[in-house]
């Protein structure tokens, strides 16, 4: 596991893992084939108190409900209240899920409700994207916050218009995952990299002679034993699986100029080159004023006049030279004698990439 350092404070990180240190291939790959699928459906959110949206389109819903379950000929017209809120319901169908297990499922207000607290989700059956049925929602929401209010005031905690079910979805169709084709597995790098991925081959050549080929930098393909039986595919997987090598990582700098965060990889390096970085402010200030007529004057009149100061102050920016090729932690010691701000870093960084000192890619998000 890459060990993050963090430098200058919470401005700067740099990764650095260890030199001995190294990661498992099921930690860093995914096996292709194996997926969840997402599902979906709209209800009906029930027994609100007071919290409901009362929307046109609710009422709807609840009528026709009625009238399919309870043969009871109602209009919309005649349901009116608030308890009851139309909600969308969300689900992940678990890639070995089968028929008769529990999912968890996720319920969020689309009308106007203030709250679903204390509501029951009516039954709900849940769709692929191939519109089948998967599952079937229904149950108590938990709501993971509170709201009050009163005639003139209201407090409220977290979102109190998004609850979940807790295994609230029963699995009616299956979707069991392929992940063995004409006799092989294909293994998708998370981050890909073509020395991660020839890493990969080579330890499991060093298992299972010939057994894996590198595809391209984010695909490394594994065959079967001719020998192996079909109930020891997982034993087979799960050995692959625990193997150990270096994952390789690029030289990136990450910049989150809204947080002020900075992210520097391992194989960061900078070229000889002298920084200085100075701060310009400029500082306004509003006074108000009196303006009175002279000694007996007859025309003149006292008023009221706003007066503005404006002061520029600039910082000194002496220069600090970094040494040729510094490390990921040189740089940032060096940057830190400097006592820069975050948004002073991300500056830095910018103009090192246009000076071409920089070696690196420079991410921005």
């Amino acid at each position: 596991m890459h060990r993050l350092t963090a430098l200058l404070g919470v401005l700067v990180v740099v990764a650095v893992p260890p030199a001995a240190m190294a990661e498992r291939i099921k930690d860093i790959t995914d096996l292709q084939g194996v997926r969840s699928n997402p599902l979906q459906g709209m209800g009906l959110v029930v027994g609100l108190s007071g919290t409901g949206d009362g929307a046109a389109v609710t009422t709807r819903v609840l009528a026709n409900l009625l009238r399919r379950f309870e043969g009871l000929n109602v209009i919309p017209g005649d349901l009116v209240g608030d308890n009851v809120a139309v909600v969308m319901v969300r689900a992940e169908l678990p890639p070995f899920a089968r028929r008769g297990q529990k999912i968890d499922v996720d319920v969020s207000a689309i009308g106007g409700a203030e709250s679903l607290e204390g509501g029951t989700l009516l039954m709900t059956p849940l769709r692929g994207a191939d519109g089948q049925v998967y599952a079937v929602a229904h149950g108590p929401l938990v709501i993971g916050g509170f709201s009050a209010s009163g005639e003139r005031s209201a407090i409220s905690q977290n979102h109190t218009t998004v609850g979940r079910i807790p295994r609230g979805a029963h699995v009616e169709r299956e979707e069991i995952a392929t992940f063995v084709e004409d006799g092989t597995v294909t293994f998708n790098l998370k981050n890909p990299d073509f020395s991660t991925a020839e890493a990969i081959r080579a330890a499991v050549h060093a298992v299972f002679t010939d057994a894996a080929e590198t595809l391209d930098a984010g695909t490394v393909r594994v065959s079967l034993p001719l020998t192996l039986a079909r109930g020891q595919v997982a034993s087979f997987l799960d050995r692959i699986g625990q193997l150990a090598v270096q994952v390789d990582m690029p030289a990136v700098v990450v910049l989150n100029e809204r947080t002020g965060t900075i992210v520097v990889g391992e194989n960061v390096g900078v070229s000889t080159v002298a920084i200085s970085h100075g701060n310009l402010s400029i500082i306004t200030q509003e006074k108000e004023a009196f303006s009175q007529p002279l000694p007996f004057s007859r025309t003149g009149t006292t008023g009221r006049i706003r007066q503005t100061d404006i002061t520029a102050v600039e910082e000194e920016g002496p220069l600090h030279v970094v040494e040729r090729r510094a490390s990921a932690q040189e740089l940032a010691r060096a940057l830190n004698a400097m006592g820069l701000t975050p948004r002073d870093l991300i500056s830095i960084f910018q103009a090192l990439r246009q000076a071409g000192a920089l070696q690196a890619e420079l991410k921005v998000i």
